[in-house]
């Protein structure tokens, strides 16, 4: 199969951008329609950040603040050469919430609580995500689901229901959370404890292969985690950041380190 040129994954991003202004996101100039040779231009300075399976607007607004390009990923298609083309041409990429991942893809049988994921995402996602994790060195944010992702992709596995295993309740409260002192999330965020929101009933369970927990609820439930490698930008946090950046610096650091990574492993690849 042909590679796909670089020019037209352009030609791609302006139609995914030129969609994007139907919902007047921002009052920045990508809300006015440009040629593609100007995006191209534009890219150049920013990096461009995948989404995938886009389930709402605060994603894109979020990843927009922080200096990001966001491409919003269709989940229609996980084939080897789609995935493949985003491990190259893409920046970096958010993973977002959404729906349960089926419990056998890390060996058990589903509670009668989980509803998983509709078909085509749930393939597309779980090829999108093993592959950025094993195939590539860019950055990686997962978000609720997303975190789920990081931790199923490496290998762990997940409390399926929060309120029936652990007898607590982790859906529509605010809460606080503490990091672990050595933690990249910690030196991002800035401080130890942390109020966030809580949209979830599934947290880890089995910590996946090359990754660290560090942060928790007092209660005991993991709420991020990241990867042991020094040298990557890769976490996973069970709150919402991207509802949370216009009203607290700190979730906004987040994102921004995230953004800033992405363009220095984009800086780093146009060098080399």
């Amino acid at each position: 199969m042909k590679k796909p040129s670089r020019r037209s994954f352009f030609f791609f991003i302006f139609a995914a951008v030129a969609g994007l202004l139907g919902f007047q996101i921002g009052q920045d100039d990508l809300d006015t329609e440009m040629p593609p040779q100007a995006l191209e231009k534009r890219s150049g300075e920013a990096p461009l950040i995948g989404i995938a399976s886009l389930v709402g607007d605060d994603y894109i607004r979020a990843v927009r603040q922080a200096g990001g390009i966001p491409v919003v990923l269709p989940n229609t298609d996980g084939s080897a050469a789609q995935i493949q083309a985003y491990l190259e041409l893409l920046d970096g990429l958010l993973l977002p919430g959404g729906a349960d991942i089926p419990p056998s893809e890390y060996g058990e049988e589903a509670h009668e609580t989980v509803r998983v994921l509709d078909d085509s995402r749930y393939q597309f996602e779980k090829s999108l995500s093993t592959a950025w994790i094993t195939k590539s060195q860019k950055p990686l944010l997962g978000i609720c689901l997303g975190s789920q992702w990081i931790n199923v992709a490496s290998g762990g596995s997940l409390v399926q229901d929060i309120p029936s295993e652990l007898g607590v309740n982790h859906r529509d409260r605010n809460h606080a959370i503490r990091l672990e002192p050595d933690s990249r999330l910690r030196g991002i965020l800035g401080t130890s404890l942390l109020e966030v929101n809580s949209r979830h009933h599934q947290s880890v369970k089995r910590l996946g292969d090359g990754l660290r927990i560090v942060a928790r609820c007092p209660d005991g439930v993991v709420e991020a985690t990241e990867t042991t490698d020094p040298d990557r930008f890769l976490i996973g946090v069970q709150w919402h950041p991207e509802s949370l950046v216009f009203e607290d610096e700190r979730q906004a650091k987040l994102l921004k380190a995230f953004i800033d990574a992405a363009r220095e492993d984009r800086a780093k690849g146009t060098a080399e």
